[in-house]
This record gives C-alpha cells, sequence and structure tokens, in this order.
C-alpha cells in the first residue's frame, strides 16, 4: 500500500540509482534506515532519506569503508547539519584530489626508476604504499574538522560578547611589536582567517599543528589571504619543537596545552624556542565553563560524561599560573567577559556530539529524543556561563 509522502523501497532504490539489495544492505547494517516501516516489514523512504544517502554514496565513493561511514554521519536532514556536512565533505574531495596527485607522481617517480636503473627502489615503494592508505587519517581529520567547527559555530552564532573570542584574542597577540610568531596547535587557521584584514606586513608566522591533514586544509585556506606576511606550516609534536633557542618573540597556544601529555617538556620546549623578553599566550578555561551543557545531558541520561578527562583540571584559569610560573615571567590572567544564549537546538546538539566523552553511547540510538528534548529545552532561550582566558607570560631572560 502506497503511503502519502513516502516511496515505496523499489521506488527510492530506483531514484538513487542503486540496488534494493544495497538499500536492504544499508538499513540491515544500521546505516540508513527506513523512514517508515509497516507491521508486514514493507520500507518507505521519505525525501530527507536521500540527504543522508548523498552523504553515504560520497563518503563511499572517497574510499571509506562502511564502519566508517557509520561512525561519520548522523540521521539529521536538518538545513543546518546537511549545510556543514556538504563543507566537510568538499574539504574531503579537495583532500582526496591532493592524495591522488601524490599517488600519480610516486607510480611516475618508480616508473622511471625502474626504467633507468631496472632495479625497484624499495623506499619510494613503501611511500607509494603509505600514500594509498590514507583514508584513515582522511576519517580522522574529518571528525576532527567535524568537531572543531561544532565548537566555533555554537559560540560564534550565541556569544553575547559580539567581539568575539578570536578578534579578542588577536588583539591581545599586540602584533604591531612583533616579528616572528608561532602557534602551536593552530587547527583551521580561524586565529588568522577570522582577522586577515588585521594582519600587519613583514610577520613570519609559523602555524604548526600535529595534524597533517588539518595543517593541510588550514595552508589552503591561508594562501587566499592577501598579505606581505609570510606563513609557514610545520607538523611536529609540541613536546620536540623543531626550532633553534629564543627562535619567536610571540608564541601562541590557544585552547592547547590541556591536550599535553607531559606538560612540564612541553612548557620547557616553548621557554627554549621564545626569545627572552617575548611573549607567550596560552587561553584555557575554569571550572564553570560550559557547566550547563554538563548538565544538560545529564538530564537526560545521567550516564553520559562529555569529557572523560576534566581539562580544566589539567590545565585550566584555577592551576595554570602555578604551572607556568617555573618556564616564564610575569604570569597573568585576562578572563575573556562572555556567555551564551542560545536560542536554536541545532548548533548545541551539533557541539554536544562533538564532545570527547562517552555521548555518542547513549545519544545515537536515541537522536530523534535527544534532539526533541534539546528543543524543548531551548525553546525559550538556554543561557551557558563561558569562563575562560588566557595567561600572558614574558620569556625568561
Amino acid at each position: 500500500m502506497k503511503k502519502e509522502g513516502y516511496y515505496s523501497s523499489g521506488e527510492f532504490a530506483k531514484m538513487a540509482h542503486i540496488s534494493k539489495k544495497t538499500l536492504r544492505y544499508y538499513d540491515e547494517h544500521n546505516i540508513l534506515k527506513p523512514s517508515f516501516l509497516t507491521p508486514y516489514g514493507a520500507r518507505f523512504y521519505s525525501d530527507e532519506d536521500f540527504a543522508r544517502l548523498q552523504q553515504i554514496l560520497l563518503l563511499k565513493f572517497l574510499g571509506f569503508s562502511l564502519e566508517d561511514i557509520r561512525e561519520m554521519t548522523i540521521n539529521d536532514s536538518d538545513y543546518h547539519f546537511m549545510a556543514e556536512a556538504l563543507r566537510l565533505q568538499k574539504k574531503l574531495v579537495q583532500d582526496k584530489i591532493e592524495q591522488l596527485t601524490l599517488v600519480e607522481q610516486a607510480i611516475d617517480e618508480t616508473s622511471r626508476a625502474i626504467e633507468k636503473e631496472h632495479s625497484v627502489n624499495w623506499s619510494q615503494m613503501l611511500n607509494l604504499i603509505h600514500l594509498t592508505g590514507m583514508e584513515k587519517s582522511m576519517k580522522n581529520q574529518y571528525q576532527n574538522a567535524s568537531n572543531l567547527s561544532a565548537r566555533i559555530r555554537l559560540h560564534d552564532r550565541f556569544s553575547q560578547n559580539r567581539e568575539g573570542w578570536f578578534p579578542w584574542i588577536f588583539r591581545q597577540c599586540d602584533l604591531a611589536h612583533h616579528k616572528n610568531v608561532l602557534e602551536i596547535g593552530c587547527g583551521d587557521g580561524s586565529l588568522w582567517l577570522l582577522n586577515k584584514e588585521k594582519i600587519p606586513d613583514g610577520l613570519c608566522v609559523t602555524l604548526s599543528d600535529i595534524s597533517r591533514g588539518m595543517l593541510r586544509d588550514t595552508r589552503r585556506e591561508i594562501k587566499q589571504i592577501q598579505t606581505s606576511s609570510v606563513f609557514d606550516f610545520r607538523a611536529f609534536d609540541c613536546a620536540d619543537i623543531p626550532f633553534e633557542d629564543s627562535s619567536f618573540d610571540l608564541i601562541l597556544a590557544n585552547h592547547v596545552l590541556f591536550y599535553c601529555v607531559d606538560l612540564p617538556v612541553v612548557l620547557q620546549e616553548i621557554s627554549r624556542v621564545l626569545a627572552p623578553g617575548g611573549t607567550f599566550l596560552c587561553s584555557t578555561y575554569g571550572s564553570e565553563h560550559m557547566k550547563e551543557i554538563s548538565e544538560l545531558v545529564a538530564d537526560f541520561d545521567d550516564r553520559i560524561v562529555l569529557s572523560a578527562d576534566r581539562l580544566f583540571e589539567r590545565f585550566g584559569k584555577e592551576n595554570g599560573a602555578g604551572l607556568l610560573a617555573p618556564y616564564f615571567d610575569d604570569v597573568s590572567w585576562k578572563q575573556y567577559k562572555d556567555s551564551l544564549y542560545v536560542t536554536e537546538p541545532e548548533a548545541l546538539i551539533s557541539y554536544i556530539l562533538s564532545c570527547h566523552g562517552n555521548q555518542n553511547q547513549y545519544i545515537i540510538d536515541r537522536y530523534n529524543e535527544f534532539r526533541n528534548y534539546v528543543r524543548k529545552k531551548v525553546d525559550h532561550g538556554f543561557y551557558i556561563t563561558k569562563d575562560a582566558g588566557i595567561f600572558l607570560c614574558v620569556g625568561k631572560k
């Protein structure tokens, strides 16, 4: 029996140019479930299911396994989620183009070596094998970019301080009085992209991140900035910074230090490459930061913990000065005065799903219920405390 507004599995498969067998496989493996199932087992799909299928087919085309795809997508076709998913998918396509270009170059170099030397350069062959196994790093990059974007979007959309976090951080850098700058853990380069009109001439900026994929995306975006300043991009672990002593007069670490496994080693390295009298600016947050979100999800399911690690206890507003003092002079705290007032649920849901806790274990299978729960909570506005700022430190003389 035809259901109004829905397509039978046969109609849907034909319109999507896939087989009914594939559609049934996606259903059985919880990748694409039908929107409506009759008591007799007939499957019906909606226009919204086409949105999710688009994500599935593109990610499959890019080489991801179905297990990866299940982890990388959520069943929400709201315009907010779709627009963000398409943006990130475009980045994946760009990454794939770069990957295939590198593979092509490696094949050409290996072929030329065989023709010229009549032997195989095993080092080049191993490099080729490494390049063709990049899907895992691309998956991690997709997830990292998605998580970072979700956090930034929530703050951009609903922060009560209209200056914004990155413009405020940029203003504290006092770049007119610095020349050689290092940003540790630059992420997607938002600090520079959102302040591109304010970048002074003549800077030498090194952007670093432990994620080569993130750095690749950032390089693409930064190259479009019209500036006389020089940007360099380096992938490294900040516990082993590959620069000589006193190389930089300004070093930035925006929400980075609480992720470091061996913080004393990292701080020693930063102190080493910071010029005497130079500035180290690092941001973090306090124990009250975003507490209402944790309370929100706990009310939905008290098993949910948004962060298994209480990052502010590793390096936060309350203990940061003591941790920095052995390595720098004149350590001072500067508060960023702000709060969030959320009136739309989508950005808040994205933020919650982006956290590093166990939330997906308890939310994904009850996603529609959770979405309705959050919508009711923000229906009349939802206040969120922000308790963040920066430590400004002076390099030891």
